[in-house]
């Protein structure tokens, strides 16, 4: 199942909704293509803000628990980001992408508020790999 970029991302922007996120007040969701089936994810922060979990984990965590294979699309929105914020403002944590890189290496990655769609090289250069 190949979804539009535009339902993807609006279904990453819905789930934001659901973060729970006290501290920074940046919701932020994640919806994937997995298999063919859709698994999403939200930013969970808790007091001990080391041990934050982001939304693109939280998604990637559901596929892989599902058992899941082959992602093949995610979307990431941060519906607080302001409209003018630029690209980099809006771009996946460095944790987040080596997750990417491991677990979705061929996923085309839409960024909301970005034109461009994205592979793990075009954010993470030189992944590191076993």
């Amino acid at each position: 199942m190949l979804m539009e970029k535009e339902t993807l991302l609006a279904l990453a922007r819905e789930t934001a909704r659901g973060a729970h996120c006290p501290y920074s007040h940046f919701r932020v969701g994640a919806a994937l293509v997995a298999d063919g089936q859709l698994y999403v994810g939200v930013n969970i922060e808790i007091s001990s803000f080391g041990l934050t979990l982001c939304a693109e984990r939280s998604a990637l965590s559901a596929a892989v628990t599902a058992q899941a294979k082959n992602i093949t699309q995610i979307a990431i929105a941060c519906i607080d980001a302001p409209a003018e914020a630029p690209d980099y403002e809006r771009m996946p944590c460095g944790a987040c992408r080596q997750w990417i890189a491991d677990l979705a290496p061929r996923a085309t990655i839409y960024i909301d508020g970005c034109d461009q769609d994205f592979q793990v090289s075009d954010l993470l250069p030189f992944a590191f790999k076993l």
